[in-house]
């Protein structure tokens, strides 16, 4: 559907000339079946130019959180007050304003204020834009500083009615923090489609972290006319890679709750000798498993997968060759991955084959995209594999202590959530 107030003719033509010019990611192994057509999240009649609008959060550290929103108007200051009553702002952090181009697009202002530090599992509330505005209160809730934690896990999510069921979901699951291993906004390079991703996702990722590493869909870079990469992934998602040692916004970890998680960059260099091979080798080995004894690790290209689509690709295979075996040395409990719009989890594997000291893998790219699902798997079903379905739907992973976690796949059913898949997990380190 077509974004309200825009020209649709320059929006044929600026389609077609990507089209020519650079291409969509089309999968070609497998017929897709029709899909919800994408929607278009407009500014709400109830906001101005001046309202913050896009507003998302994600952990930077063990206790401050970044705050990120968007305004028409310029001149919105990048202040963030906040506090532990309603209406009650005890303190209040500066931060930055950016804008990006693209093309002949030109964003408005990109404002991130980092906050804390936090008190642990509290409710704050806040207000973007500093005192002098009439913006609206919000909350969130900082995640807990030791176990239970729950994760809502949930990749290739898009912007469509499929999306929307998926992300009321989430919201009904009282998750702690979301982890999104890529593809966003499915924007390919229209960038009005990134600020209707914004507001679409802002009533969850504004009260929750969201944690978000990049897919192919991110990419965005068009031959001879943009050749950067990853321009309003980088400008509208910045996440803490400086803290853990990274030196790009594609890959980087933090720990929560007694969890260390690691997000890769499969649209990153990552061959042994790359920046992301040297930085992951490092990361790995200042882990301690006393402190945070679960290692979890998100991907986009899957490294295991027996769905016909997306078989062959260098970023899953070429990566795996890479990298898999320092994720097994270093005792990874559980790899996500997205790419492949289907359910599939693996049980513990290593080099091709089971094995008990491997991580589990679970593709969850399924979030509601308009592309459609991949419905067509290799047969027989592989020994490795031991649940498989081409359906939407979100994760959660809910990490009760150091040793056993539980893992359910919930399915959209017509639009009714339903717990499809169901496993405890035990913990390498509670193993010894």
């Amino acid at each position: 559907m077509a974004a309200a107030g825009l020209n649709r003719p320059a929006v044929l033509a600026f389609a077609t000339a990507v089209i020519l010019i650079g291409g969509f990611h089309f999968a070609v192994a497998y017929e897709r079946p029709p899909a919800k057509g994408s929607i278009f999240v407009p500014l709400s009649e109830d906001q101005d130019s001046s309202s913050p609008q896009q507003v998302h959060i994600s952990m930077v550290g063990n206790d401050k959180m970044r705050i990120s929103w968007i305004t028409e108007d310029s001149g919105t200051p990048a202040t963030v007050d906040y506090g532990t009553s309603p209406g009650n702002y005890q303190f209040s952090a500066d931060g930055t304003t950016t804008q990006y181009t693209y093309l002949l697009y030109k964003s408005d202002e990109i404002h991130d204020v980092v906050i804390g530090p936090l008190n642990s599992n509290t409710v704050y509330y806040y207000r973007c834009g500093g005192s002098g505005g009439s913006a609206p209160e919000y909350s969130f809730k900082t995640p807990p500083s030791g176990f239970p934690i729950k994760f809502a896990i949930v990749g290739d999510l898009g912007q469509t009615d499929w999306t929307k069921t998926t992300l009321e979901h989430i919201g009904k699951s009282n998750y702690d923090m979301l982890l999104l291993p890529g593809d966003l906004s499915y924007a390919d390079r229209y960038q009005p489609l990134w600020d209707s991703y914004g507001r679409l996702v802002e009533p969850e990722a504004r009260r929750r972290p969201w944690m978000v590493t990049q897919g192919n869909h991110e990419v965005e870079s068009i031959p001879l006319l943009h050749s950067n990469r990853f321009t309003a992934y980088n400008a509208r998602w910045q996440m803490p890679y400086e803290e853990s040692g990274s030196d790009s916004n594609l890959f980087y970890s933090f720990d929560v709750a007694g969890v260390h998680v690691v997000m890769l960059g499969s649209y990153a260099d990552f061959e042994a000798g790359t920046d992301q091979f040297r930085w992951l080798m490092a990361d790995l080995g200042k882990v301690e498993r006393a402190k945070t004894p679960w290692v979890i690790v998100l991907v986009h290209a899957p490294w295991y997968n027996s769905n016909t689509a997306h078989q062959g690709e260098y970023e899953g295979d070429g990566m795996k060759a890479a990298m898999e075996e320092l994720i097994f040395e270093a005792k990874t409990d559980i790899v996500f991955a997205g790419h492949v719009h289907a359910y599939e989890r693996f049980t513990r594997v290593y080099k091709e084959e089971a094995n008990d000291s491997g991580p589990l893998y679970i593709t969850i790219g399924d979030g509601g995209n308009r592309e459609g699902l991949a419905t067509k798997y290799i047969d027989p079903q592989p020994k490795i594999s031991f649940f498989r379905e081409a359906s939407f739907g979100h994760g959660e992973l809910e990490v009760v202590n150091g040793s056993h976690a539980r893992w359910t796949w919930h399915r959209n059913d017509d639009n009714v959530g339903v717990v499809a898949d169901s496993i405890w997990i035990r913990s390498f380190s509670s193993q010894h």
